[in-house]
């Protein structure tokens, strides 16, 4: 039997395993889906996952994932044989790799909220999501290599635990949202306990070349009391609760951070350069308005040398408010010059080189001159004084935008290396 018939026959074998699931009720259905959970609780030595962080490494993640959408018809085949998308081009975006004796064979993107939104807002609303408070990502780019689809998860589900803990550990996020393929949503809702945005199906999802869609959301602060109640009593490989909340797998390269960030930015200029202007025509494709964003992010000769141009002179009433450019969780105090004693806590959520955003249930005045004191790294201390310039709402509660006229050592040090980083 030729390969493309033995493919359509295994694809007539799913499909008809797929309608007889489908007429179980629900429960059942679900049930059955959790009995098939195998995660595998030793890997080989030859097994890691870690951020893509390197040009090679970037492109085999980009490779893998243009010839999995291309197979199942999310995408059109690309010249590049790379698929490449603007939220690749954000910091708030995070490419996760699978590798085995060295080469990626699985790969998935953590988009959290930036400057260009979520890819499934174009189709769905999160306004409940947001509701509930505390930073969102989504979920994309999922592709693992056809050699490794049918050993047990062996690459899915380690895959699945390194994004979960990445987002609950290292990654400051609450919620997170996916869109995918109708045939593939129960495996969400029965084994992680994803809820749909709504009960419609998009017909058609232009980030997918237009094929249906279905969106969901987790709460990750309930993700593991619905976890234990599912799986209790299970075997170490059926147990996901175990899986996701206790166990540790050494295979697993956690980041490795020399300050409170909240986010691991990797592109520099040359990669940007690489992926959107000579690999494929990323940059120049993105219309105006996210051009302009993109110059609102990044700054110095070497971008200015790679970004797309941008339409001189703007057009009226287009001029974007600077984007902060990174994203900070570092816990400290604030007090009114005077009264040292009275300490109010507050988080520092953004942080730049003259300013900050943070989260305090303190209600300040603007205009007021406070000191801010904070551990913005290991033994790393700041005292800063702090002009409080604008109320500026954050995802998880009242905030506040601050000027630092005169950032201290340990500030300047720590926004050095953010802009080296």
């Amino acid at each position: 039997m030729s390969r493309s018939a033995s493919a359509r026959a295994r694809h007539r074998l799913h499909a008809t395993a797929r309608s007889l699931l489908g007429a179980l009720p629900r429960e059942l259905r679900f049930g059955f889906y959790r009995r098939m959970v195998d995660c595998p609780q030793v890997l080989a030595e030859t097994f890691e996952f870690t951020i893509a962080r390197t040009r090679d490494d970037l492109e085999a993640c980009f490779a893998l994932l243009h010839d999995a959408y291309v197979a199942s018809g999310f995408m059109a085949a690309h010249p590049s044989g790379l698929r490449v998308t603007p939220y690749h081009a954000l910091p708030t975006t995070t490419t996760l790799a699978a590798k085995v004796a060295g080469q990626v064979v699985g790969t998935l993107s953590i988009v959290r909220e930036g400057v260009f939104g979520f890819p499934l807002q174009s189709a769905f609303d999160i306004t409940a999501v947001r509701a509930k408070g505390g930073r969102i990502a989504e979920i994309s780019a999922l592709a693992v290599h056809p050699s490794f689809r049918r050993t047990g998860g062996s690459v899915l589900f380690p895959l699945m635990k390194f994004m979960y803990e990445y987002c609950t550990r290292y990654f400051d996020t609450r919620h997170l949202v996916i869109a995918v393929h109708p045939t593939r949503i129960e495996l969400y809702e029965s084994l992680l306990f994803f809820e749909r945005l709504t009960a419609r199906t998009v017909d058609r999802y232009d980030f997918a070349n237009g094929a249906p869609a279905v969106g969901a959301t987790l709460d990750l602060a309930q993700a593991p009391q619905l976890f234990r109640r599912a799986y209790v009593g299970k075997s170490a490989r059926r147990d996901l609760h175990r899986y996701f909340v206790e166990t540790k797998l050494p295979n697993i390269r956690f980041p490795e951070r020399d300050w409170n960030v909240s986010n691991d930015p990797i592109l520099t200029p040359a990669l940007a350069d690489h992926f959107f202007n000579v690999r494929t025509q990323g940059f120049a494709e993105l219309d105006d308005r996210r051009k302009r964003l993109l110059h609102s992010i990044y700054d110095g000769p070497a971008w200015e040398a790679v970004l797309p141009r941008l339409a001189d002179p703007a057009p009226p009433g287009s001029a974007l408010r600077r984007a902060p450019r990174f994203t900070f969780k570092c816990e400290g105090t604030l007090s009114a010059p005077g009264t040292p004693t009275r300490r109010h806590p507050f988080t520092i959520i953004e942080l730049s080189r003259n300013g900050f955003r943070a989260r305090t249930d303190t209600q300040l005045a603007i205009g007021a001159h406070l000191t801010a004191e904070a551990e913005l790294g290991a033994g790393r201390h700041t005292r800063v004084d702090a002009r409080v310039v604008v109320a500026a709402p954050s995802y998880d509660g009242p905030a506040y935008g601050f000027h630092v006229a005169d950032p201290d050592a340990a500030w300047s040090s720590c926004v050095d290396w953010l802009e080296r980083a």
